[in-house]
């Protein structure tokens, strides 16, 4: 007790050494998309000084929990946010062979593995000052799933893991564009207030997750899930905090999540009086302009099905970063 040694398989003692982690605002959580709530205030992310020349040297070191990429204080996050937020590090989560690690799971759907980019808050002085604030820190996180090429962004760290297998081991590496690691589209993000999802679980992050995925290939997948040992001298996997309970919080969606239909009751009707819905009543005029939209619309859907499979057809992959949309339309609320 007391100690600041801790483990993905102690996870039920984080709290007694460090009390923070039993408190009611913690990451990571399931991503319900039919709760979300859409606000049309979160903008755009906006990354700066995140492409780095091949002559800068990044440290890569195996911590015992996971790799760490330190970062420059060049790169910034300079847009999506409130306040400017600096860079201090990246790192993975990720599973086993047998099973994915994501942190955050969107409808209980876990994927295979999870970046997090670390900034923190240029109004304080240091990231150790930063950490203890609520609004300290801020985390870009993407999850990561298997796709049928390698990623040549997320090579210029996995062809290292070899030299860094154990514990403390570290290595220098050449600069690339970090932007790389993230989705092409920083539009589209669920935003919510939690914590670091490692001890000592401070409080004080303003989560970004993004909603596209990366690819890596079945190889590169591998190398992250093998590669690495812990402080245990073990294989170093499901290296992942498993969800919390939200405790009230909104989780917030840069984008419509789903689709708001508005309920008519016909006239007369006893629930016609429902708070929020307009009544109406229908006619032969209305039953007919009805049949004619279905008509062009199911026109138009077979038109549009034709183009997608004539495109797809000749469609290739031509970028070793391509997207994968992870949401799925449900129905949820506006912000008023």
């Amino acid at each position: 007790p007391g100690h600041s040694h801790w483990s993905y398989e102690d996870l039920q003692h984080w709290g007694v050494g460090h009390p923070d982690c039993k408190r009611t605002m913690q990451s990571p959580i399931n991503i319900d998309t039919s709760k979300t709530i859409f606000s049309p205030q979160l903008r755009p992310i906006q990354l700066s000084g995140y492409s780095l020349p091949a002559n800068e040297k990044l440290k890569l070191r195996n911590n015992g929990h996971t790799v760490v990429l330190e970062l420059p204080k060049s790169l910034a996050i300079t847009g999506g946010y409130a306040q400017q937020y600096q860079a201090v590090q990246l790192h993975l989560h990720w599973g086993s062979p047998r099973g994915p690690g994501s942190e955050h799971t969107v409808n209980g759907h876990r994927f295979a593995a999870e970046i997090h980019v670390v900034h923190y808050n240029t109004k304080y002085e240091s990231f150790q000052q930063a950490m203890v604030n609520p609004d300290g820190l801020a985390v870009l996180g993407a999850f990561l799933e298997v796709g049928p090429r390698e990623n040549l962004y997320y090579q210029e760290i996995l062809e290292h893991l070899q030299d860094i297998q154990r514990e403390g081991e570290e290595v220098l590496v050449s600069g690339f564009n970090i932007a790389g690691l993230l989705p092409e589209n920083l539009k589209l993000y669920f935003h919510y207030n939690g914590s670091l999802t490692t001890p000592p679980c401070y409080e004080s992050v303003k989560w970004t997750v993004f909603n596209q995925t990366m690819l890596l290939s079945h190889n590169q997948m591998s190398m992250l899930e093998m590669s690495l040992r812990n402080d245990d001298n073990k294989a170093l996997q499901n290296n992942y905090r498993p969800v919390q309970n939200l405790n009230g919080r909104q989780v917030l969606a840069s984008f419509q999540t789903t689709l708001l239909l508005t309920k008519q009751l016909p006239a007369g009707n006893d629930n016609s009086a429902e708070e929020g819905h307009s009544s109406s009543s229908f006619h032969a005029g209305d039953v007919l302009a009805v049949l004619f939209g279905v008509l062009f619309a199911v026109t138009a859907l077979a038109f549009l099905l034709y183009i997608y499979k004539h495109r797809s057809q000749n469609a290739r992959l031509d970028s070793p970063t391509k997207l994968k949309v992870i949401y799925t339309a449900a129905t949820t609320e506006n912000t008023v």
